[in-house]
């Protein structure tokens, strides 16, 4: 089985197969309802008399082609309704018996194709590894920045999980991630970067590592639930560790007393909404001065070589090439 799972709208094969299926067995009692009518039309070769389990055998037998004979029409009626009406059913039949099997067939190599093409153009994309609660809200953030769904590729051993990714619109990966194959699957090594987010910290880890050995030039950014975990990410190559288990609780216990920060800061957190924050490069204005906050931008710190200068720091009013700068802007403003 191909674990690479790309959305798709199309009917899938087994309900295609069921849905032929019901039509021939529609056409067999169509076939059969028709001859029972006319029964005093058709001589059995026993020498019995018609009867319904009698018609639905010769329909079975006609419209699959087998025809033993041991039931044929003798009255010119019955010739005609076996002209007019069992031969194109049985032509109908063959048609729905060889299109069900070419049409299984073109769709697996169709989604095989797709799959190919799909390897050969995926780059610079981001590879979330989990699905859950975490993975989602981590996809949204992206979306809201304006990252592609092409740009997005999932990885779960969750087929439901999965699925729901299919239908969101993203490309899914069938598999843990903390094993090399189900990475290469993902194209780790032309991803710009990784989300690590699964259920566990030991999973997380030994993601980390795996990723980073794969490609160690990708930003990996991981979550993780125990603060004791944090430095065990860090040493496995995360760029960012992002705490999930204290985050609330911080969040919590400061709306007790500052209801109104909290709330800026899930507007913060609300990308594509309100006010956003944002990392931007810094432009030629700017070298060698202070920064220049554009209109509905606030400068709160600046990104040199790994660090993080804040606002008030004297460095900051001599921006390098090379300097992020790190703003929190209306979304309008973004956009």
């Amino acid at each position: 089985m191909v674990p690479v799972q790309l959305p798709s709208r199309a009917v899938g094969p087994a309900r295609a197969v069921t849905r032929r299926l019901f039509l021939a067995l529609a056409l067999i009692a169509l076939t059969a309802g028709v001859v029972y009518l006319d029964r005093d039309g058709y001589k059995d070769a026993a020498g019995g008399e018609i009867g319904l389990a009698d018609s639905f055998y010769y329909a079975t037998v006609s419209v699959t082609t087998t025809g033993y004979g041991d039931i044929t029409p003798v009255t010119t009626r019955a010739r005609a309704v076996t002209t007019i009406l069992v031969t194109p059913v049985r032509v109908l039949f063959l048609i729905l018996l060889v299109g069900t099997t070419v049409e299984v067939l073109t769709e697996q190599s169709r989604t095989a194709l797709r799959v190919n093409r799909w390897r050969r153009r995926v780059r610079d994309h981001i590879i979330v590894c989990g699905y859950g609660s975490k993975g989602r809200s981590a996809v949204e953030a992206l979306l809201g920045q304006g990252m592609g769904r092409d740009d997005v590729v999932i990885v779960d051993v969750d087929p439901e999980r999965l699925r729901e990714a299919n239908r969101d619109g993203l490309v899914g990966v069938l598999g843990s991630a903390t094993r090399t194959t189900i990475l290469q699957e993902a194209g780790i090594t032309r991803a710009q970067s990784v989300v690590v987010a699964p259920r566990e910290d030991d999973a997380a880890v030994l993601i980390t590592l795996t990723a980073r050995e794969l490609n160690p030039g990708a930003i990996i950014v991981a979550a993780v639930r125990e603060e004791e975990n944090v430095h065990l990410l860090r040493q496995s190559g995360a760029n960012s560790v992002i705490r999930s288990a204290q985050s609330p609780g911080r969040l919590l216990g400061l709306a007790t007393r500052n209801p109104r920060v909290v709330e800026v800061l899930e507007d913060l957190l609300d990308v594509g909404a309100g006010i956003d924050i944002v990392e931007r490069p810094v432009s030629a204005e700017e070298l060698g001065g202070p920064p220049r906050p554009g209109a509905g931008e606030l400068v709160v710190a600046v990104v040199r070589s790994d660090e993080l200068l804040r606002f008030d720091d004297p460095r900051v009013c001599g921006l390098n090439t090379g300097d992020q700068i790190v703003a929190i802007c209306t979304h309008r403003s973004t956009g």
